[in-house]
């Protein structure tokens, strides 16, 4: 692949791979393999680049399938993770500086559909109705998630009395 086809890529990689990075990193709590994935992902449109380049949104395809991976990770860890004894919760402590952690645990502790939804939306500044459009569900269920998630979030967080806003 050269010319035009060459140059369309490495401009979609210059200008999105930040923003998929920081998605998908909220997603695993893990910046290596946020990086690692997102990386994947680009690596997989390189190889269709002649058919990802004629979709309406190259980024969004490139996010979808790094969520997929990352989700896919996700899941085979938290498969070994079951086998193995939880750790001690009085050594866990999800004040100061490790906010983002707790931040990260409270999001892992989600249903998938949920944690997808928030990241696309809040930290992907995507609207409902993108979300509800990059999720392939309807704009009812998103809004949904978002607010079951964000529930859950705030529970888990111990922030129980704050007000759920609008999504």
């Amino acid at each position: 692949m050269t010319g035009a086809g060459e140059a369309g890529f490495e401009e979609l990689y210059i200008s999105a791979r930040g923003r998929i990075v920081r998605q998908v990193l909220a997603l695993t709590g893990d910046l290596s393999e946020a990086a690692e994935v997102v990386q994947e992902a680009f690596m997989r449109a390189w190889q269709h680049w002649d058919k990802v380049a004629g979709y309406d949104d190259p980024e969004a395809w490139v996010r979808r399938v790094a969520h997929n991976l990352a989700v896919s990770r996700w899941r085979r860890i938290r498969r070994s993770r079951d086998q193995r004894p939880e750790p001690d919760p009085e050594t866990a402590d999800g004040s100061g500086p490790d906010t983002r952690m707790a931040v990260s645990a409270a999001l892992a502790a989600l249903p998938v559909n949920q944690r997808r939804a928030i990241v696309l939306h809040h930290l992907g500044g995507l609207s409902v109705e993108e979300t509800a459009a990059e999720l392939e569900a309807p704009t009812g269920t998103v809004k949904s998630w978002l607010a079951r998630g964000r529930s859950a979030m705030a529970a888990s967080l111990g922030r129980e009395d704050e007000e759920e806003g609008t999504p």
